[in-house]
C-alpha cells in the first residue's frame, strides 16, 4: 500500500484515477466492509470529502473499481487450445493473484473483488447485480455451444474454488513443487473438459 505524505498536484483527472487506483488495491486485498473512505484518502493523500465529490458513495466507489477491472472475458484471451492449462497455472502458481500486477494478475483482479467481498451484505446486491455481466455471460459466450451456460457456471465454479483455496492455504505453500504441477495438471484437464465438451 502506497501512502502519499506529499500534497497531490490540482489536476481532478489524475486525482480521481488515484482514488480509483487506491480503491481497487484496498478492494482487492481488504473485504468491502473493511475498506474505509479514510483509509482510501490517507493512501492518495487526498481528503475522504473529495472521494465522495468524485465517486458519491462506498457502494458508487465499489461499483466504479468493478468497472475498472477486466472483466471475464479477459480470461478467454489467448488460445482455446490450452485454456484450462494456462487458467491453472495462473491460480496454483499465484500468477493471478497480485492486484497491482497488469499483466496476468490483472484478468482475475475483478473476480478477486467480488469474491473478498461476498460476505458482505451491501456488497452483496451489486456483486449479484453484475457478477452476470461481469464474468459468467462472457464465459458462457466464448465456451459456447451445447449446454454452454452448465459448462461454464462449473468452470467458473472451479476457477472461483481454486482462487479462494490459494488465498486460504497462502498460496498452497504446503504443497511442493510435485504437488503442485500435478493440482495444476489436474485442474487444467477439468477445465480443458468443459471448454471443449
Amino acid at each position: 500500500m502506497v501512502i502519499c505524505d506529499a500534497p497531490r498536484p490540482r489536476n481532478a483527472n489524475a486525482t480521481r484515477q488515484a482514488i480509483l487506483e487506491a480503491a481497487r488495491e484496498r478492494f482487492c486485498s481488504e473485504s468491502y466492509d473493511d475498506v474505509g473512505m479514510r483509509d482510501i484518502a490517507r493512501d492518495v493523500g487526498v481528503d475522504a470529502a473529495l472521494i465522495s465529490r468524485y465517486f458519491g458513495s462506498k457502494e458508487d466507489l465499489f461499483v466504479a473499481v468493478l468497472d475498472s477491472c477486466k472483466n471475464g472475458r479477459d480470461l478467454m484471451d489467448g488460445s482455446r487450445e490450452d485454456f484450462g492449462e494456462r487458467l491453472a497455472r495462473e491460480i496454483i502458481y499465484g500468477e493471478v493473484m497480485p492486484c497491482q500486477d497488469e499483466g496476468a494478475g490483472a484478468k482475475m483482479r475483478g473476480l478477486l473483488i467480488l469474491l473478498r467481498s461476498v460476505g458482505s451484505t451491501k456488497a452483496m446486491d451489486v456483486v449479484q447485480r453484475t457478477s452476470n455481466s461481469r464474468f459468467f455471460d462472457p464465459l458462457t459466450q466464448w465456451i459456447g455451444g451445447k449446454n454452454a451456460p452448465v459448462r461454464a457456471r462449473l468452470a467458473a465454479g472451479l476457477i472461483m474454488g481454486m482462487a479462494i483455496g490459494r488465498e486460504l492455504s497462502d498460496g498452497y505453500a504446503s504443497l511442493d513443487e510435485e504437488q503442485k504441477t500435478e493440482m495444476a495438471r489436474r485442474m487444467a484437464v477439468a477445465l480443458q473438459g468443459l471448454v471443449d465438451d
